[in-house]
C-alpha cells in the first residue's frame, strides 16, 4: 500500500472511531425505548434535517447519481428532480402534521405503532402487517448499503471486499446498537454535512482545472460522449436517444416514496417543537438542492476532467460510478498532494453509506422490538427489557443484511429501487390519507398496505409476460404503479365499510385544529 492510500487510511480511521464514540457517549443516556427509537422527542433543527436527508439519500447520491450522468448525460437528472419535489412536499405537508398526530395518538414511537393507534386497531392486524412490511423491505435494504460500503473499501484501499464489508458493518453495528436514535441522528448530522462540503468543493476545483481554452462542449465531445455534447447536456436525451414520457414519469415516481420511508418520517416525529420543525424544513430543502444539482454536475465535470480516462470504457478504468472517487483521487494526491484530505473527501461516500444503514438497522429493531415482541410475545414487557430485545435486534438484523451482501456482484442500485419502491408504495398512501383524508378507517388503512406493497412485488418480481416482469416489459417503475393503486385501494375499501368511530373522527379534528 502506497503512502497517500496510507494516510488516507488515516483519515478513513479517525472518521470511524469518532462514530464508535458518538455511539458510545449517547450510550449513557439513553436509559428507555422512547430514548433509543426517538431521542425522547429532543431533536433540533439542524441534527433533524441533516438527520434525515443524509439517511435518506445514501451511495447512490455520490456514486450512482454521477456516474448515471457522467454515462448518459443529464438525461438522469429526472430522479433527482422527482426527489427533490418529494422533499419539499414531503417536509412542507407531512413533518408537522405528522408529529402532532403521533403525539396525539397515544404518543406512539414507531411508524407501525401510530397507524395502529390512530385506528384503534385492538386486534392488532394493522401493527403486525406494517411491522412485517418493514422488516422485509429494510433487510435487503440494508444489505445494499453494507455492499456499497464494502465495495467502496475495495475500490479506495484495493481490499479483499469481505474484509471491506465486515469493517464497515461492525463500525455501523457498534453506534447504532450503543446509541441509538440520538446516535444515529448526531452521526448522520455530522455525515450530512461532510457530503455536503464535498459535493460542493471536489466539482467547483475540478471545473477550475479544466485545460484553458477548452470549454465542456469540446472536452464533452473529445469524451466520446454518446450523442456529442449537444445530447449530453440535453434533459430530454438519455445516450444519444430521446427520453420517452414514461422514462421521465417512471424517474419522477420517485418522489412518491418520501411520505412511506420510516426512516425519514421517525426525524418528523422526533423533532422538539415547531420551531425546530420550520428550520428543519428549510435546511433540509436548501441541502437538497445543493446536493443533487452538485451530485449532477459532478457527472458533467468528471466526464471532462478525468479525460483521457474514460470510466467504463478504457482499459483497466473504474466503472462510471466512481467518479466522484476518481476526480477525489485524482485532485488530491496527483495535483495537490493532499492525501489527507482527499481520504476526508472519501469519507463523505463512506457517510452517506452509514447514514442511511444506521437508520435502517434502528427503523427494523423499533418494529422487531417495539411493534412484534412487546404486543404480541410479551405484553407486560418494561422499557428496559424492550431496549434490550431492541439492541439483539439490530445485531440479528445485521448479520442476516450482512450474509445477503456478500455476494460482490449483487446489484445495489436494483435492491434499492425494489425497496423504495415497496416501501413507498406500503406507507405513502396510507400516512396521507390517515393524515389529510377523515374517512379512512382500519379496514381501508390494511388493504392499503397490503395492496401496495403486494403490487411492487408483482411487478418487480413474478414474470407475467413472456417471461419478463412487468416492470421490465412495460418500462414502467413499480411505485409509479402501486402508490395510486394503493389509494384507490384505500378510498374503496374505506367507503365500502363501517365509517370510523366518533373517538377517531374527534381526535383527527383535534389534530386538524392544532
Amino acid at each position: 500500500m502506497g503512502t497517500s492510500n496510507i494516510i488516507i487510511l488515516v483519515a478513513f480511521a479517525i472518521y470511524l472511531a469518532l462514530m464508535v464514540v458518538i455511539g458510545a457517549i449517547y450510550m449513557r443516556q439513553t436509559s428507555n425505548s422512547e430514548d433509543y427509537f426517538l431521542g425522547g422527542r429532543g431533536l433540533n433543527g439542524w441534527v433533524a434535517a441533516l438527520s434525515a436527508q443524509a439517511s435518506d439519500m445514501s451511495g447512490w447520491l455520490l456514486m450512482g447519481l454521477p456516474g448515471a450522468v457522467y454515462s448518459f448525460g443529464t438525461g438522469q437528472i429526472w430522479i433527482a428532480v422527482g426527489l427533490f419535489i418529494g422533499t419539499v412536499l414531503n417536509w412542507i405537508f407531512i413533518s408537522g402534521r405528522l408529529r402532532k398526530y403521533t403525539i396525539a395518538a397515544n404518543n406512539s414511537l414507531t411508524l407501525p405503532e401510530y397507524f395502529g393507534n390512530r385506528f384503534r386497531d385492538k386486534k392488532k392486524i394493522l401493527l403486525l402487517v406494517s411491522s412485517i412490511m418493514i422488516v422485509i423491505f429494510f433487510l435487503v435494504y440494508t444489505a445494499s448499503a453494507l455492499a456499497a460500503g464494502g465495495k467502496l473499501f475495495n475500490t479506495v484501499f484495493g481490499l479483499d471486499y469481505h474484509l471491506a464489508l465486515t469493517i464497515g458493518a461492525a463500525v455501523i453495528l457498534a453506534y447504532t446498537l450503543m446509541g441509538g436514535f440520538m446516535a444515529v441522528c448526531t452521526t448522520d448530522f455530522i455525515q450530512g454535512t461532510l457530503m455536503l462540503i464535498g459535493l460542493l468543493v471536489v466539482p467547483i476545483v475540478a471545473y477550475m482545472m479544466l485545460p484553458g481554452g477548452a470549454g465542456i462542449s469540446e472536452l464533452l465531445n473529445e469524451s466520446g460522449a454518446a450523442g456529442g455534447a449537444a445530447s449530453f447536456l440535453n434533459p430530454l436525451e438519455d445516450g444519444g436517444n430521446k427520453l420517452s414520457i414514461i422514462s421521465i414519469l417512471s424517474q419522477l415516481a420517485w418522489g412518491f416514496g418520501y411520505c412511506g420511508m420510516p426512516h425519514i418520517l421517525v426525524r418528523f416525529m422526533a423533532i422538539r417543537d415547531d420551531k425546530e420543525l420550520k428550520k428543519s424544513r428549510w435546511i433540509a430543502i436548501i441541502w437538497d438542492i445543493l446536493s443533487l444539482g452538485a451530485a449532477c454536475f459532478i457527472g458533467v465535470v468528471g466526464r471532462c476532467f478525468l479525460l483521457p480516462t474514460i470510466l467504463g470504457e478504457t482499459e483497466g478504468a473504474a466503472s462510471s460510478e466512481s467518479v466522484f472517487i476518481e476526480m477525489i483521487r485524482r485532485l488530491f494526491t496527483e495535483n495537490f498532494a493532499l492525501p489527507f484530505i482527499g481520504g476526508i473527501f472519501l469519507c463523505g461516500i463512506l457517510a452517506a453509506i452509514m447514514s442511511t444503514a444506521d437508520s435502517q438497522l434502528l427503523v427494523t429493531a423499533s418494529a422487531v422490538s417495539e411493534d412484534l415482541y412487546h404486543q404480541f410475545v410479551d405484553k407486560k414487557a418494561d422499557s428496559k427489557k424492550v431496549l434490550m430485545v431492541s439492541r439483539i435486534t439490530v445485531l440479528v438484523v445485521a448479520l442476516l443484511a450482512f450474509i445477503i451482501a456478500w455476494d460482490p456482484n449483487s446489484s445495489i442500485m436494483g435492491l434499492v429501487s425494489n425497496a423504495w419502491a415497496g416501501l413507498g408504495s406500503s406507507f405513502g398512501p396510507i400516512v396521507l390519507m390517515s393524515l389529510f383524508w377523515r374517512r379512512t378507517n382500519l379496514p381501508g388503512a390494511i388493504a392499503g398496505i397490503v395492496s401496495g406493497g403486494c403490487m411492487v412485488i408483482l411487478w418487480d418480481y413474478i414474470p407475467l409476460i413472456a417471461g419478463q416482469t412487468l416492470g421490465a416489459a412495460t418500462g414502467i417503475y413499480s411505485l409509479l404503479v402501486g402508490f395510486p393503486f394503493s389509494i384507490l385501494v384505500i378510498v374503496l375499501v374505506s367507503l365500502c365499510t363501517k365509517a370510523p368511530a366518533k373517538e377517531i373522527t374527534d381526535e383527527f379534528d383535534k389534530v386538524s385544529r392544532m
